[in-house]
């Protein structure tokens, strides 16, 4: 078996060829107003994107933003020690206007979990579509709500080309206060996850997989490279708590609707109970947004299958690379369905081969 970093690089050479394929598609079959503001926004990165390490020698950002910046080069390295591919991705910083770089929207039945997926040649189906542009992804999510579906667009603050082309750091993906270093960590991590690992037509595989390492190796990090007393590592962990927190009423309320959905009510009860559970739950997390099925379910794209990720990492000594390499055979794997919505029953057959 090849070292990490052989089979993680020439993972990555190769989803570059897909992202290729990827934008043509997309150029042949989406709106023409859809490809204009996609070329435009990607366009404007890659034209202002300038060298971190010139920006932080020359002190040419604020203290707080050299500060961050100064620590990308050792968070990649990191990654990189614990089986992560190593790209030409974030050598670069953009500073970025507004709060989000893209709108993500995503849809889903209104009285089921079943995701609306977009689908493209070689590179397979996803369950959201990123838009730079906050009135465009509004208004096509407005379309896609006339087709009776539950609809979400959520801000993000970090954009990956899933190495088409050389991704930048934004000020986005720094957030403010002592807890930014750690959020900027995770989101390096998670995004280098992707460059290391994909599985066509598995959207929740993919992200719940990413989302697994970059939380774990962010407090690795941060506990190795500051310490555990250190203010920014107290202040990351306790937003993590608080994170976890709301993430344990989306998924008490994702597993209540799902009973309410099998129940043999009629759907117009059906619904009027799904309205009072989500408003409740709207109330409880201070939710900016309404709280539909479309939003349930994209949590449960990126934290499907936690517990069973952390007892394969257990059963491979806490070794991140060999984790990743077991992982590595699931993209050869034939699946019952395309969108897996749980991975747990993914992962739990790995468990046998104890990291082999």
């Amino acid at each position: 078996m090849p070292s990490p970093a052989t089979r993680a690089g020439g993972s990555w050479w190769a989803r570059r060829a897909l992202g290729l394929a990827l934008l043509l598609v997309q150029a042949s079959c989406t709106s023409l107003g859809y490809v204009r503001q996609a070329a435009g926004g990607q366009y404007d990165l890659i034209t202002r994107a300038r060298p971190i390490d010139e920006l932080v020698a020359a002190k040419r950002v604020d203290p707080r933003t050299r500060f961050m910046l100064s620590h990308v080069a050792s968070i990649k390295q990191f990654g990189e020690r614990h089986g992560l591919a190593a790209t030409p991705n974030y050598t670069k910083y953009v500073r970025v206007d507004r709060p989000y770089i893209v709108w993500v929207t995503s849809a889903s039945d209104p009285l089921k979990f079943h995701s609306k997926s977009w689908t493209f040649p070689l590179v397979g189906s996803f369950t959201y579509l990123g838009w730079f542009n906050r009135a465009d992804a509004y208004t096509f999510a407005a379309d896609v709500q006339r087709e009776g579906l539950d609809v979400d667009v959520r801000g993000s603050t970090a954009y990956s080309t899933a190495g088409f082309f050389e991704d930048a750091v934004l000020s986005t993906m720094m957030r403010k206060g002592k807890a930014g270093l750690g959020d900027l960590t995770n989101t390096v991590l998670h995004e280098m996850t992707h460059a290391t690992f994909f599985v066509r037509h598995q959207s929740t595989l993919n992200e719940s997989v990413a989302n697994f390492v970059g939380d774990h190796l962010a407090e690795v990090y941060l506990r190795e490279e500051l310490g555990e007393d250190a203010e920014e590592t107290v202040a990351y962990l306790a937003a993590k708590r608080v994170s976890d927190e709301r993430g344990r009423a989306m998924r008490a309320a994702y597993r209540s609707l799902e009973v309410l959905y099998a129940s043999k009510k009629p759907d117009r009860e059906k619904l009027a109970d799904k309205g009072a559970l989500l408003g409740r739950l709207h109330d409880e997390l201070h939710f900016r947004r309404p709280i539909n099925n479309a939003t349930l379910i994209q949590y449960k794209t990126y934290h499907s299958g936690q517990e069973e990720l952390a007892s394969l990492l257990a059963a491979c000594g806490g070794s991140f690379p060999d984790l990743l390499r077991t992982l590595d055979r699931l993209e050869t794997q034939t699946f019952p369905k395309s969108q897996e919505k749980e991975i747990g029953p993914i992962v739990l057959p790995l468990l046998a081969t104890r990291c082999r």
